[in-house]
């Protein structure tokens, strides 16, 4: 009701004229009034049609002028926004700004428990070259070697190796890293890291890399041994660098290879290798390995390689570094 009544006040005029000519219509049908007053209301009626359709067109002038003047005035407001506009969204503007700080920020990957080893098996994939710096090289002989020499076998390419662990023969930074592994997790039960099985860790690292060289032609490999420790392990392929702890669970870092910082951790690396020992595996090749080296041609390989085992190490000690460089385990599984 109360919207019917607002609808009337609002057509009132059409109201009017509606009633008026309602009225005169049965009015002249009864004959109640002559023919003259009929003529007259019609053109009453005529009239307060004709005014309302002059009310009509005045309210749309006024709202068409009204327009204009919104249009007008928010050309006027955008044509001032524009210089405004272009120092947020200009190349130097501060939206481009922002953007560069957000990706300045995100170069670096935090990756968390499985997304680890994702980012490992993808980085080793379709990379033709590996630089590996860490403790003694466990993780990179047992899954980084092979696998990475096993996808170059598929694609027919070539595969360059560069690993940096620490000195076998130099005892007092053996002694360092049994210690600080000591204060981790045991990655196997009941294996204790004591200096001697930080030097077979080695030890068979270098055998590894020696073995996997004598039988792929596609393999280059350069080994470096290293009097100084360090808690963190680099693997950089050509597509990233990935920098891990001997801790699984702690989270790794992931920077590919678009981002400003790829190229300087491959500068580090270089520079970290270049202070490290060299050996010389090239010598190594008149030492023929077979599929499961014996002792004596361990013992001739080190040898060769200026890398004499410990007097300490007996026939058993050599046979368990064969063991882990031929039947290396993951150490995290």
């Amino acid at each position: 009701m109360t919207r019917l009544f607002t609808w009337v006040v609002n057509n009132l005029d059409a109201f009017i004229g509606l009633l008026l000519a309602v009225t005169v219509a049965i009015l002249g049908l009864t004959n109640t009034v002559s023919q003259d007053v009929v003529n007259s209301a019609i053109l009453l009626v005529l009239a307060v049609l004709a005014q309302a359709v002059l009310r009509d067109r005045l309210r749309r002038e006024t709202a068409q002028q009204e327009v204009r003047e919104v249009m007008r005035d928010t050309r006027s407001r955008l044509t001032e926004l524009v210089p405004q506009m272009h120092e947020i969204t200009g190349p130097e503007g501060a939206l481009n700004r922002a953007r560069e700080a957000i990706d300045s920020v995100s170069m670096v990957r935090v990756l968390h428990g499985s997304e680890v080893g994702q980012a490992l098996a993808e980085a080793r994939r379709h990379t033709d070259r590996w630089n590996f710096k860490g403790g003694t090289g466990t993780y990179t002989r047992a899954v980084t070697l092979p696998e990475c020499l096993e996808h170059a076998r598929r694609r027919n390419a070539t595969l360059h190796l560069a690993i940096e662990i620490i000195d076998p023969t130099d005892e007092e930074v053996c002694e360092r890293y049994a210690r600080f592994r000591r204060s981790l997790d045991p990655d196997a039960p009941g294996e204790r890291w004591t200096v001697d099985r930080t030097r077979k860790e080695s030890y068979a690292t270098v055998l590894a890399a020696c073995w996997h060289l004598q039988r792929s032609g596609l393999l280059t490999v350069e080994v470096r041994l290293s009097a100084q420790m360090t808690t963190f392990r680099y693997d950089l392929s050509s597509s990233c660098v990935i920098i891990t702890q001997e801790n699984p669970q702690t989270p790794a870092l992931r920077i590919d290879r678009k981002e400003l910082y790829y190229n300087r951790f491959n500068i580090e690396l270089q520079y970290s290798r270049e202070q490290s020992r060299r050996v010389p595996v090239e010598a190594a090749a008149p030492v023929k390995l077979d599929d499961e080296p014996s002792v004596e041609q361990v013992r001739r390989l080190f040898t060769t390689l200026g890398l004499p085992l410990p007097r300490s190490f007996g026939d058993r000690e050599v046979a368990d570094i064969v063991s882990r460089a031929i039947q290396a385990r993951n150490p995290y599984t």
